[in-house]
Formats: structure tokens, C-alpha cells, sequence
């Protein structure tokens, strides 16, 4: 009876395995939806650099996805950026935002599994949702400037010293008690003790309020990445790289202000060739 007293203390809690179980689904189905997010990703990145660009004055290039092509309608110009965007934040924002995730289905631990999972997905959908509406005003500031600077050659030459001081501005922002404050947000929503109600309304509404949050906080990361290239796969390695640092590492003011510092200087790069070739 001793041994069997034992043995039955020694053995897992159903709700510990239960737990490990939910985990493990977790996990495989976020990491199944990044990697079908980072194909296509990379699928959509190979067929713009096949299409190319058009040379504009100051020697810079502008990308097709900011023009129409022959026989397009701008509808469908709009369309395809937006998914090629959708796809390319779900592959860029995914890592930073799982334990958000996790952290908010242990925050409804009370519901069922499936219930807590289904409301997980809400919340991601609520979360992308705000980066999918942040795209089409990226389209249309895009759209609207490319046209600009096809109609005016003397903005044209402006263009790389213009996008020289949006770098050193994303990287002055990574130094303000602002960029620490939505970084802060993002890093600890929901709050590791809180409990939230189990019910769609507040996983909706929660999704859409970290989405708000990590926009404005990967707000001068993004810029960089308008500014080295949408669909530029470097570009977005670098940045995700950024973004999920800042948010995971130990000390996030400091790994902020360390990225900050390398991009100041990519800032003051830019806008000295800029200034070489004027």
C-alpha cells in the first residue's frame, strides 16, 4: 500500500497534464500558422524583386506596389497589398506576440479548453485586424506619394534625405519615456495574476487593444521597414528580430535603446549619402 501511496503522489495532476497537453497544441499551431505566414512571405517577396522598379531621380527605385501595373484597377492594386501585408505581419508579429497570447488563455483559464482556445483565436484575430487596418493607410500614404513623386522630379530628389531623418527619428523614439511606456504594455498584457472574463466581447476587445498598443509601440520599427523596403526579406528579418527583442529580452528599456542607437546611426548614414550624391 506504501508503494502504491507513492506512486499515486508521484503521478502528475490531470490539471498539470491537461495543461502540458494545451500547451504543446499551442505551440504547434502557432508555429504552423508563422511558418505558412513566412512562405508566403517569402513567395511574395520573390515575385515583387522579379517584377523590379522604376528609377526615379536621386537613384532610388520605386517599388511596383505602389503603382498600378497595365489593365490593373487600384482596387485590385489595393488588394494585393494588403494580403501580401497581412501575411508578412502575421510572420513578423507572431513571435513577439504568442506569450501575449498564452498569458491571456491562462488569464480565461476557468472556460473549457476548447472555449479558452477559440477565444485565443479571437484575440489574435482581434490583434491583426488593427495591423490590417494600419495597412491600408499605409496604401493609401504609399500610393499617394509615389504618385507625388512621379509628377514632381525635384521631391523625387528629395526622397532618400527625407527617408534618411524618418530612420533617425524611428531611432531617436526608441530613447522616449513613450516608447518605454507602450513597450511596457505590450510586454505584460494581460497581467500575469488578472483574470478575465471568458467571453467574446472581452477577447475581441482585448485583441484589439494589444493590436493598438504594439502598433504604436513598433511604430518607428515599421517606418524602418517602409523605408528599407516593404517586401525586402532582410528588411523584415531585421526588424522582427528588433521587435521580438525588445519585447523578450531582460531589460526591454535597454535593448530599446541599443536598437535605437544602431538605427541613429543608419539615420545619419543615409542622410549623408543622401547629401554626397545631391
Amino acid at each position: 500500500m506504501s508503494k502504491l501511496a507513492s506512486a499515486v503522489r508521484a503521478a502528475p495532476h490531470p490539471a498539470f497534464a491537461r495543461r502540458g497537453v494545451s500547451h504543446a497544441v499551442f505551440v504547434g499551431a502557432c508555429a504552423l500558422c508563422f511558418a505558412a505566414s513566412a512562405a508566403a512571405t517569402i513567395i511574395g517577396s520573390a515575385s515583387m524583386a522579379a517584377m523590379g522598379g522604376t528609377p526615379m531621380p536621386g537613384g532610388w527605385t520605386m517599388s511596383t506596389l505602389w503603382t498600378r501595373m497595365c489593365g490593373q484597377t487600384w482596387a485590385e492594386v489595393a488588394a494585393s497589398f494588403i494580403g501580401m501585408w497581412i501575411v508578412m505581419m502575421v510572420a513578423m508579429m507572431l513571435p513577439s506576440l504568442v506569450p501575449m497570447l498564452w498569458r491571456y488563455r491562462e488569464a480565461v483559464g476557468g472556460a473549457r479548453q476548447a472555449r479558452a482556445g477559440w477565444l485565443t483565436v479571437l484575440v489574435a484575430v482581434g490583434y491583426f485586424v488593427v495591423w490590417t487596418a494600419l495597412g491600408f493607410v499605409v496604401f493609401a500614404l504609399g500610393a499617394a506619394s509615389a504618385a507625388l513623386a512621379m509628377r514632381v522630379p525635384a521631391l523625387a530628389r528629395a526622397v532618400p534625405g527625407a527617408l534618411g531623418m524618418v530612420v533617425l527619428i524611428a531611432g531617436a523614439l526608441q530613447f522616449t519615456e513613450w516608447k518605454a511606456r507602450q513597450l511596457e504594455c505590450c510586454r505584460n498584457a494581460p497581467g500575469r495574476c488578472r483574470k478575465l472574463p471568458a467571453d467574446a466581447r472581452t477577447a475581441w476587445r482585448h485583441g484589439l487593444r494589444l493590436g493598438l498598443h504594439c502598433g504604436c509601440c513598433c511604430a518607428g520599427l515599421t517606418a524602418i521597414l517602409l523605408v528599407a523596403g516593404v517586401m525586402d526579406l532582410r528588411a523584415m528579418a531585421v526588424v522582427t528580430t528588433a521587435i521580438t527583442g525588445e519585447r523578450l529580452l531582460p531589460g526591454s528599456k535597454r535593448v530599446a535603446q541599443a536598437i535605437g542607437t544602431v538605427v541613429v546611426g543608419a539615420g545619419m548614414v543615409l542622410i549623408a549619402q543622401a547629401a554626397g550624391r545631391g
